[in-house]
């Protein structure tokens, strides 16, 4: 495979940096954009052909010194939850990609080359449709990824969208918040939450019983493989790509395992579902009154967090040789490795 330079939008996130990683080691050279010189310093191992370039990608300015030179992009911006002061969804998912493709676009036209033959990696995520491919989302994470899914679809380049659904590593902001829940040593502390739903189905406050959802968690490393693969595959051109890993667990039975296997884990530590519908209507609450920040989750998250994060791979492991690792494998031997 011949090298390429590829630019890297959202390269010190944690599956940005695990991307460029895997584009290095393919031989690659990588144009990884950063918003901090020096935070990139910390977050990306020195490399004779990664080039850190200061900008942002939701500008036009940032976008277009990013894909300077490039012969290819991944868009692996996104985030989970708004904040106040922080990036709202619409800047994250939609601004983002939208200026990732007009840059590149303008690009290629300056070097002559060909829109429809530049590829461009969209790291999307599971849920954004429902099974018919309609936009089923229900959450603006959802909404605005699907979106963002959609400018790229238009975008006249040669994309490829990748949708993973809980991705797990050892550097993974999620694994860091349920090592310090195991531990005992993040709240809420005496047990460790999740999100379940009511077994009628329904939102409805009143008590009830609950269940928790169900979840394939898929490893960083594989993801990262995905998007290598992607493009060097003319098949992959124009192809949607759910990626999930081969163990099908339930939100108590994927904590359970965490905390039996992180460093100083408290082994007896009892996993506590919190009614979907509460923590839905609580989250609402304390932003309505501009208290959202004090609570580690919006109302997406909830919503997200009671329905199963599962999906049909055949497709991904027909056309990209997709094998992804077991959950409980690989959480294990990189468990020790957990700061």
């Amino acid at each position: 495979m011949s090298q390429k330079v590829v630019a890297v939008a959202g390269s010190t996130g944690f599956v940005g940096r695990h991307v460029v990683a895997e584009l290095l080691a393919r031989g690659h050279r990588v144009r990884a954009l950063a918003r901090d010189l020096k935070k990139a310093g910390s977050k990306l191992a020195p490399h004779p052909d990664l080039t850190i370039v200061e900008g942002q990608a939701h500008t036009s300015v940032g976008a277009a010194a990013l894909v300077k030179g490039a012969d290819a992009v991944v868009n692996c911006v996104g985030i989970i939850r708004e904040t106040r002061g922080g990036q709202p969804f619409e800047q994250a998912h939609v601004d983002v990609p939208r200026k990732l493709v007009e840059a590149f676009r303008d690009e290629c036209k300056s070097r002559g080359v060909a829109a429809d033959s530049a590829r461009f990696i969209q790291i999307s995520a599971l849920g954004v449709t429902d099974e018919d491919s309609r936009p089923g989302g229900a959450t603006g994470y959802q909404k605005s990824k699907f979106e963002g899914e959609m400018v790229v679809r238009r975008s006249g380049l040669a994309w490829t969208i990748l949708r993973p659904g809980m991705i797990h590593g050892a550097d993974g902001e999620f694994m860091g918040m349920a090592k310090g829940w195991a531990t005992g040593r993040a709240a809420p502390f005496l047990f460790i939450p999740y999100f379940a739903r009511r077994t009628d189905g329904s939102m409805s406050m009143v008590p009830g019983k609950t269940e928790p959802a169900k979840l394939a968690p898929v490893y960083v490393g594989d993801v990262a493989w995905a998007v290598g693969e992607s493009l060097s595959r003319e098949q992959a051109i124009g192809e949607v790509f759910n990626l999930v890993g081969p163990e099908v667990l339930a939100w108590d039975e994927f904590l359970a395992y965490i905390r039996d296997h992180v460093p100083l884990g408290k082994k007896g530590l009892p996993i506590v579902g919190i009614p979907a519908p509460l923590a839905v209507a609580k989250a609402r609450a304390m932003k309505a009154v501009g208290l959202d920040g004090l609570l580690p989750f919006d109302d997406g998250m909830a919503i997200m967090g009671m329905r199963d994060s599962l999906a049909e791979s055949a497709k991904a492991s027909q056309h990209l040789d997709f094998n992804p690792r077991p959950f409980r494998d690989t959480m294990a031997s990189y468990a020790s490795t957990m700061v």
